[in-house]
């Protein structure tokens, strides 16, 4: 096999939100898993958009330098009405944010309809559009346009649509991630376990190196440079 090189998660829940792990507990379990870094991107809206940047912001700047990987402090913007996203985006940059995913049209979950286009029209402000189940042509393409990447999930329920989201980001050209939206270490997977997700979406060995390699790289170098 490849040099499938370390493990990228850029989407991940803790007790801030509806997980179960304190932040310092989840990044030692990424760590123990062979990851090289992880966000921390825990459910916001406008009740605790705030309070959530400025909890995970501090955690990072305080303990991140003795962590054994690096750790990203963002956000999960989620069940926000179409029209809110790119002010609450802008909003949650302005606060620290150092990624923002935006909880997309999932197979299993009653999201507001035109969310998937609100994020993908976020250039600039909004970096993944997460498990954004049965997404549409027009959407793959404004996420190529935008430099926005789309997730492949290794969720349970979220996955259903990863095969439509493969699809049509190959046909378009979108740019693809593998992540786990974990609540718990249970949730975490190796990049053994992410390449192995990407190959039976029929991806052949060079593109499935290059989504869970490659532009995790891309995406942690955009994050770095800002």
């Amino acid at each position: 096999m490849a040099d499938l090189g370390p493990r990228y998660d850029f989407h991940t829940h803790t007790v801030f939100s509806d997980g179960v792990l304190l932040p310092a507990a989840l990044v030692y379990e990424a760590a123990h898993r062979g990851h090289a870094a992880i966000a921390l991107t825990d459910h916001v809206d406008a009740s605790n958009l705030e309070q959530t940047i400025a909890t995970l912001t501090r955690f990072v700047k305080e303990q991140g330098p003795s962590l054994p990987l690096k750790v990203i402090a963002g956000v999960e913007l989620s069940y926000l009405a179409p029209s809110l996203i790119k002010p609450y985006a802008r909003r949650a940059r302005e606060l620290g944010a150092e990624i923002v995913v935006v909880h997309g049209e999932s197979p299993v979950e009653p999201v507001p309809k035109g969310t998937n286009r609100a994020a993908l029209q976020c250039k600039g402000l909004v970096d993944i559009l997460a498990h954004p189940g049965w997404i549409n042509e027009e959407e793959a393409i404004l996420a190529k346009v935008n430099d926005i990447y789309l997730e492949l999930s290794a969720r349970k329920g979220h996955r259903k649509g990863n095969r439509h989201v493969a699809g049509l980001a190959k046909q378009f050209g979108a740019k693809l991630l593998v992540d786990t939206d974990s609540h718990s270490e249970k949730d975490l997977i190796t990049q053994k376990e992410a390449y192995e997700l990407v190959r039976d979406l029929g991806f052949k060995q060079e593109a499935a190196l290059k989504i869970i390699k490659d532009n995790p790289e891309d995406l942690l170098r955009r994050i770095s440079h800002r």
